[in-house]
């Protein structure tokens, strides 16, 4: 389960810091026009979230070709690492709009200040920062066992409907904002401002933690994750015996 979370999360991780490494290769000529383009990328991916949302409320499916993680890595490897990492190359693609500003600032800044080879190592670590969170996300789910698991599997026929519905705010969401943005509009939407200064609150916090602390507690969860799962074994393996004598 281990080398199957960690290949599953590394293909993600490699298709989203595969995005940014290009989108950052050329942000020293392109710097500004990406930022005063990508409002419209921004726009146009709000709405196809919110057409996709409807259709899927619907009872529309997207033709998606997930990885069998419960199953062994032979003639599936190939088809899971390609599939996951169009994952993350949509899903960097996807966040761009969200980002860019950040980017733009933060890290594409860095090639003019520092130099090129400096940019790209800048990049680089933001996709690892990424990675950390994805791969304690998918070991802690691939080492849940009993009630965990059973939850899942009981709520998986609802799961469809809430995704659609988190896309559907996410288009909504996505369109006003860049909307407003295009239009040069200074009209205050009520709920950009919300969500606004819930993120910004969310951020505040996440960085008065500090790396470290949030390493610890991300290194807690998964070993925590693995401990359970490996005592959980050993009861069942101790049962077992004890069944056949």
């Amino acid at each position: 389960p281990l080398a199957r979370a960690l290949g599953v999360s590394g293909s993600v991780s490699a298709g989203f810091i595969a995005v940014f490494i290009v989108v950052g290769t050329i942000s020293r000529l392109f710097t500004q026009w990406i930022e005063l383009n990508a409002k419209y990328a921004g726009f146009a991916i709000g709405i196809a979230l919110l057409v996709m949302g409807v259709a899927m409320l619907g009872g529309w499916k997207p033709s998606f070709s997930a990885p069998r993680i419960g199953r062994g890595v032979g003639a599936g490897k190939d088809r899971t690492f390609i599939t996951m990492f169009g994952f993350g190359v949509a899903y960097a693609v996807a966040s761009i709009g969200c980002t860019i500003g950040f980017l733009t600032t933060a890290i594409f800044g860095s090639i003019g200040v520092h130099g090129f080879l400096s940019g790209v190592i800048s990049i680089g670590l933001y996709g690892v920062g990424m990675a950390l969170l994805v791969s304690a996300l998918t070991v802690t789910l691939a080492f849940a066992k009993g009630g965990l698991l059973r939850a899942l599997r009981g709520g998986l026929r609802y799961f469809d409907r809430i995704a659609a519905g988190f896309m559907v705010a996410t288009g909504l969401y996505l369109s006003m904002y860049w909307y407003l943005a295009i239009s040069q509009s200074t009209r205050q939407n009520e709920v950009l401002r919300r969500v606004g200064s819930t993120q910004s609150r969310a951020a505040t916090f996440l960085q008065a933690q500090g790396a470290l602390r949030l390493g610890v507690v991300f290194a807690i969860v998964v070993g925590g994750a693995a401990a359970f799962a490996f005592f959980s074994k050993r009861s069942a393996i101790s049962a077992a015996r004890d069944s056949d004598v």
